[in-house]
């Protein structure tokens, strides 16, 4: 009797544990990039606004794992981590479009569970401080005189969604995109430092983690945000692509998933928890600071539009000869 009232007792314990646990307790958010990029600056705007409006009691730890933009992560959570429910991943467009090609394995866009898209970037033209170019005209009057001699980069290989904005704007300057000289970085901020260290000319990546990179001393210029409108505050005195005659728009969502097995419990606590944040004054401050546009969808709605995206990437890559993989 007493072996069993001991079993029951360590029984009700456990399950009073389960029933308790919070997934916002020592949470972490995963980077899939080295510091420096797009990925970085999700992670810590959330850490910080999570953190400022009290949310969660312990600050959120920001862990790195670059691999393939992304593909890394996804792996690791999916197959190691499925039920870590106090661990958010951060993805962008960049991450859907890998994924509408294939490029995160066997893996689709069905395989984690969407938990809030928080903020939207937009594709950017950037250069070194001390370029020649000052304008995008500039860029693609050289690529088209010789295109071997503008070397390009950015954080992604041929396919990335960074490949696809040089390819875009490329096309739509009269530039074949297979001539041209693309160098794949891991993460827009290896691709910025070999911007200013002259390995490269010309950056095509994001707005915001451009602008962040200049405040914080990057020796870099923007020439031209890929938007049908400028930009507000820091950047409202950079053209648009289209401005300067080509008609390039590139949005880029900016958002969260976490593993497949984590609970309705759990993702529900996440869904909230976002919900609440983005609707708080001091969150849009953050955002702002940041550089990032209001986008804020969460659960049910963000799986939706996420669908959406992956599939019309899939078109696009189609477009562009590059491989597609169907959703299973």
């Amino acid at each position: 009797m007493g072996i069993t009232f001991k079993f029951i007792a360590a029984a009700l314990s456990a399950a009073a544990l389960t029933a308790t646990a919070n997934p916002l307790e020592k949470t972490e958010c995963i980077a899939p990039a080295k510091p420096g990029g797009g990925f970085d600056l999700t992670c810590k705007l959330v850490q910080s606004a999570l953190q400022g409006g009290k949310f969660i009691a312990d600050p959120m730890r920001v862990t790195y794992m670059p691999g393939g933009i992304g593909a890394v992560a996804y792996n690791t959570v999916i197959a190691q981590r499925p039920d870590a429910a106090n661990a958010i991943v951060a993805f962008s467009g960049g991450s859907l479009l890998s994924l509408a090609q294939g490029k995160f394995g066997r893996y689709t866009e069905n395989d984690v569970r969407w938990v809030a898209a928080i903020g939207t970037d937009y594709g950017a033209v950037v250069v070194a401080e001390n370029s020649p170019f000052k304008t995008l005209k500039d860029v693609m009057a050289a690529m088209k005189a010789d295109p071997s001699k503008v070397v390009l980069g950015a954080g992604g290989t041929v396919g990335s969604q960074d490949w696809m904005k040089a390819a875009l704007t490329a096309r739509a300057g009269g530039v074949n995109p297979k001539t041209m000289r693309y160098v794949a970085f891991e993460g827009g901020g290896e691709a910025l430092t070999a911007l200013q260290g002259g390995h490269i000319q010309v950056f095509t990546g994001d707005a915001a983690e451009a602008g962040q990179q200049i405040k914080a001393g990057a020796k870099v210029r923007i020439l031209a945000v890929m938007n049908d409108k400028r930009l507000a505050g820091d950047m409202s005195n950079i053209p648009t692509a289209a401005e300067q005659g080509f008609d390039v728009n590139w949005p880029i969502v900016r958002g969260f998933y976490v593993g497949p097995k984590v609970s309705d419990a759990d993702y529900k606590t996440w869904t909230d928890t976002f919900n609440k944040l983005m609707a708080t004054p001091a969150f849009d401050k953050l955002r702002t600071e940041r550089g990032l546009f209001p986008m804020a969808l969460t659960g049910a709605p963000l799986e939706t539009y996420v669908k959406k995206q992956v599939d019309g990437y899939r078109k696009l890559a189609d477009d562009f000869g590059l491989n597609v993989v169907p959703a299973k």
